[in-house]
């Protein structure tokens, strides 16, 4: 769908907001749900420091998100839903909402985590802070469900102009706390919060989340990984962590600086155990490609493999969702 891509770059945004344009969208959605526009816009540089601003409000009025948020929403949903039939509806969704919808609910929902966790500083502030939380329209985070209603009417455009030039927002009757885009933003290939070397998703006020590969991280565990050594990745007792460690230093290089001996060889290559206290071992079968580089080299690759593998062979012929006995190439590539 030709919506999807545009959308794609609406959840990834970063730098400054343009508050015009997205101040013009709230009040066309304030309008749109048979409500008087509100009076007051407060803007603030992050969904942190958006929900402090909210808790500081004394008159702006009972939260209504229901009506420019949710209720349009269900309505738009049910009128195609009903215009397309079952079938259509799906479809439309397969192609567009749902190409969306895994990284930018799960983005959404790793900045409410940090949110709490920034603000809450006893347990018994946590339900506060969750509540501000669920008050909150998404802005650019809703991509994938508005991308679903592109060009299908204007009924949702207020939400769309917000989305397409601000991040989350707090619609109350009188007034609106609205919050800037990121300043940067860094994921992998499969669409998860990394970086190695600084935040994954930064604001420019300091609130910032840190991961590798996904894995949310302290901030601090960043700054020891260029220095990482064998015995430090050992010594690690977190094992969420050493996990990070492992991959970010490299099967193959702790294998060959921590002395490892191979547990099995084969025709089909060498199968590697690392073990691992407090976590199950990882195991790696090193494969020779039988089609020489161009220089005349033979590349080595080191596969992932459950933790129970007991030959290479059998380590090898998983990765091609067969059973051990069954794995019998005529010719290895």
């Amino acid at each position: 769908m030709q919506y999807v891509d545009s959308w794609r770059a609406v959840a990834a945004a970063t730098g400054a907001a343009d508050r015009g344009a997205a101040e013009y969208g709230v009040r066309l959605a304030y309008r749109s749900a048979g409500l008087a526009e509100p009076a007051e816009f407060v803007w603030a540089e992050s969904p942190r420091a958006a929900v402090e601003a909210v808790e500081k409000l004394t008159d702006a009025g009972r939260s209504v998100r229901d009506e420019v948020r949710t209720r349009p929403w269900a309505e738009e949903r049910r009128r195609m839903y009903d215009e397309l039939g079952p079938g259509g509806w799906s479809a439309l969704w397969s192609a567009t909402g749902a190409q969306l919808w895994e990284s930018t609910s799960a983005l959404a929902d790793r900045i409410r985590a940090g949110v709490v966790a920034d603000l809450a500083v006893k347990p018994e502030d946590e339900s506060g802070v969750r509540l501000v939380l669920l008050d909150a329209v998404l802005g650019q985070h809703d991509a994938a469900w508005l991308a679903a209603f592109d060009g299908r009417g204007d009924r949702l455009a207020g939400l769309s102009a917000v989305a397409r030039n601000a991040g989350w927002w707090w619609p109350y009757e009188r007034t609106v706390v609205m919050s800037e885009r990121p300043d940067a933003l860094h994921r992998d290939e499969a669409g998860r919060l990394d970086s190695g070397d600084g935040p994954a998703l930064a604001y420019r006020d300091g609130f910032a989340l840190y991961a590798w590969r996904g894995m949310p991280v302290p901030a601090a565990f960043l700054t020891g990984l260029g220095t990482l050594t064998p015995e430090r990745i050992r010594a690690e007792e977190n094992a969420e962590l050493r996990r990070v460690m492992l991959e970010f230093y490299g099967y193959d290089r702790y294998l060959t600086e921590s002395g490892a001996e191979p547990v099995h060889r084969d025709e089909t290559g060498v199968l590697w155990r690392i073990p691992l206290e407090g976590d199950e071992d990882v195991a790696m079968v090193e494969v020779v490609n039988s089609t020489p580089e161009p220089d005349g080299t033979h590349r080595t690759y080191w596969l992932r493999v459950p933790p129970r593998t007991r030959t290479a062979r059998e380590g090898v012929a998983w990765t091609f969702g067969l059973q051990g006995e069954s794995y019998a190439p005529l010719r290895q590539t």
